[in-house]
């Protein structure tokens, strides 16, 4: 298990820019693949981006896609997500996961063991 703590959210007008940090430890971090996730109001929680292990490959969802980027460094055993040109339909609580097999690209919940507690995203019109 690896213990997860985001921070960065806040309250942000439409067009505005946050970058979302989440800070792991408790294993290697360097071996696993992390990703984001967002969970809205009244809403599922749903995948953001993930990155591999190593930083080499990303992958985003499509509501996502060209406005928010994921990176990481694993020497700080931390990962990123700037997110820029924010929508209202952003808003929601944004998670960080760690994936529970090392060396693979998880990109679906389940892949996904570890979790931090979520920080709060708002985004006004």
């Amino acid at each position: 298990q690896v213990q997860l703590q985001e921070s960065g959210g806040g309250l942000v007008q439409a067009g505005g820019s946050l970058r979302l940090s989440c800070a792991g430890s408790g294993r290697t971090f360097s071996n696993y693949a992390m990703g984001w996730f967002r969970q809205a109001p009244g809403k599922e929680r749903e995948f953001v981006a993930t990155i591999s292990w190593s930083g080499g490959r990303t992958y985003y969802a499509d509501s996502v896609k060209g406005r928010f980027t994921i990176s990481r460094d694993n020497a700080k055993n931390t990962v990123y997500l700037q997110m820029n040109s924010l929508k209202p339909e952003d808003t929601a609580v944004y998670y960080c996961a760690a994936d529970k097999v090392r060396f693979r690209l998880g990109y679906e919940m389940g892949d996904f063991g570890s979790w931090g507690q979520g920080t709060q995203v708002t985004v006004s019109s």
